[in-house]
C-alpha cells in the first residue's frame, strides 16, 4: 500500500502547525506526501512565504494563485471562487486517495469545496472549535461536514463535532498540533533572536498579532486597531513586535494603520513574515502576547506566556489561565497589559497548563491516516446525539 495524502496549506501560521506531520507523513514507507499551496503562501505583500515551505525540504507539487489585490468582501468571495476551480483541476491532476486540511481559512473552503465533488475523502485537523467573532467560525464548521475523519484538539471539541453528525469512530481527540512544533523545535536564545530580527529588546517585550474580526464590518476592527495602537503609545520602554493581520476583509487597512505607526515609534518593529522558528522564539522570550490570534490561545500557554486577548474573534475557545480577557477599548487594554507585569500574575503563570495537550499529535495522526479504512468513507450515516430535555 503506498496511500497519497495530499496537504493544503495557505498561510504561514497554517503551515507552521501542519509543518511536524508532513514530515512525519513524508518518512513514512507506506505513504506518499503531495503538498498543494495557495493563498498568502504565494502573495509577495504577505512575504512570499512558500519558500518557508520549500527550505524546510518539501517539494511543493502544485500551487493555487487564488487572492485577489482587495480584500473586500467581494474580492475574498470571488477568491473562493477562483480556489474551487484551481482545486478543482490540480486533484483531477494528483488523484489523492486522501486531502488533509486544517483549520477555518476561506482557502482551505475552497479546496475542501472542491474535494467534496470530487469526490475525495477528507481529513480535517482543528475541528470543533468555535469563533464567535469571525465567519471562520462557519467555515470550521462546513468543512467539518464536508469532512470523513476529524482531528480535534480537546475532548470538548470532539464532542461538538460528534454533535454535528460525525460519527464517534471517525473523531480522534490527539490534543493540538502548535504543542507539537514546541517539542520538536530548537529555538533561537535571546541573543540570536536579536540578531535574525535585526533588533536589540529592551527590558519589556510584547509580540502582537491582530487581525481583522470578520462578521463586522471594516471600520470595526479598523477602530479596534486604534485603541491598540493608543494603548500602545504610552509603552515606550517596551519593545514591541507587530506581524501583518491575515489577508482577510478590511486586513489591508490595519496593516497600513501599524506601519504608520511603527514608523513613528522606534520601539516598535513591523515583520510580513516571522516564519515558525522566529514566532516561536519570541513567544518565548517576550513578556506577553496581545491581539485576537489563536496562537495566544493555543501556544502561549506551553511557554507559560500571559496572552492579551482582545475582543470577541476568539469568543468561544477553551481558555487557559494565562489568558487576559479585554475590551477593545485604549484604557482596558492598558489596564490588562498592566496586569500582565502584575507580580502574582506573572507567579501565577508557572502553574498554568496548555488546554490543548503535551505534544505528540503528529505521529497519531499519520497513524490513522495510514491505517484507516477508506472503503465506504465517502458515505457517511448522520450520528444522532440523544436530545437532553432536561
Amino acid at each position: 500500500m503506498n496511500r497519497k495524502i495530499c496537504v493544503v496549506s495557505g498561510s504561514r501560521a497554517e503551515f507552521g502547525l501542519l509543518r511536524w506531520l508532513m514530515d512525519e507523513i513524508k518518512s513514512d514507507h507506506d505513504l506518499s506526501l503531495q503538498v498543494i499551496v495557495t493563498g498568502m503562501h504565494l502573495s509577495p505583500e504577505f512575504g512570499s512565504t512558500y519558500k518557508e515551505i520549500e527550505e524546510a525540504g518539501f517539494l511543493i507539487d502544485e500551487r493555487v494563485d487564488m487572492l485577489l489585490s482587495s480584500d473586500s468582501n467581494s474580492a475574498v468571495t470571488k477568491s473562493i471562487g477562483l480556489g474551487i476551480i484551481g482545486f478543482a483541476d490540480i486533484f483531477e491532476k494528483l488523484k489523492p486517495d486522501l486531502l488533509v486540511v486544517l483549520g477555518d481559512r476561506f482557502e482551505i473552503f475552497s479546496a475542501t469545496s472542491a474535494a467534496m465533488v470530487a469526490g475525495l475523502p477528507i481529513a480535517h485537523i482543528h475541528g470543533g472549535e468555535t469563533t464567535e467573532g469571525a465567519y471562520d467560525e462557519a467555515i470550521r464548521h462546513s468543512i467539518t461536514k464536508m469532512s470523513h475523519l476529524h482531528f480535534v484538539a480537546t475532548e470538548e471539541y470532539r464532542k461538538r463535532v460528534i454533535q454535528l453528525g460525525e460519527h464517534p469512530d471517525r473523531v480522534f481527540n490527539f490534543g493540538g498540533l502548535g504543542v507539537d512544533a514546541i517539542k520538536k523545535i530548537k529555538l533561537l536564545n535571546k541573543k540570536d533572536l536579536e540578531l535574525a530580527l535585526n533588533m536589540h529588546f529592551l527590558d519589556k517585550s510584547l509580540l502582537v498579532t491582530f487581525h481583522p474580526v470578520t462578521l463586522e464590518d471594516e471600520e470595526y476592527s479598523f477602530s479596534q486597531m486604534e485603541e491598540l495602537l493608543l494603548a500602545l503609545k504610552n509603552f515606550k520602554d517596551t519593545s514591541i513586535i507587530f506581524t501583518l493581520p491575515n489577508a482577510d476583509t478590511g486586513g489591508k487597512k490595519i496593516a497600513d494603520l501599524v506601519n504608520k505607526f511603527v514608523e513613528l515609534n522606534p520601539n516598535c518593529k513591523l515583520y510580513k513574515s516571522l516564519g515558525q522558528l522566529k514566532y516561536l522564539s519570541c513567544l518565548k522570550q517576550v513578556d506577553g502576547v496581545i491581539g485576537n490570534s489563536s496562537s495566544g490561545l493555543l501556544e502561549a500557554p506551553s511557554f507559560k506566556v500571559g496572552t492579551i486577548n482582545i475582543g470577541d474573534r476568539q469568543k468561544g475557545r477553551i481558555m487557559s489561565n494565562s489568558v487576559i480577557n479585554c475590551h477593545p477599548t485604549k484604557d482596558a487594554i492598558s489596564k490588562a497589559i498592566n496586569k500582565l507585569y502584575d507580580p502574582s500574575f506573572k507567579e501565577s503563570l508557572t502553574e498554568v497548563i496548555n488546554p490543548y495537550g503535551d505534544g505528540g499529535a503528529s505521529e497519531k495522526i499519520v497513524e490513522v491516516l495510514r491505517n484507516h479504512s477508506l472503503m465506504g468513507i465517502k458515505k457517511k450515516i448522520f450520528h444522532n446525539v440523544p436530545f437532553d430535555n432536561s
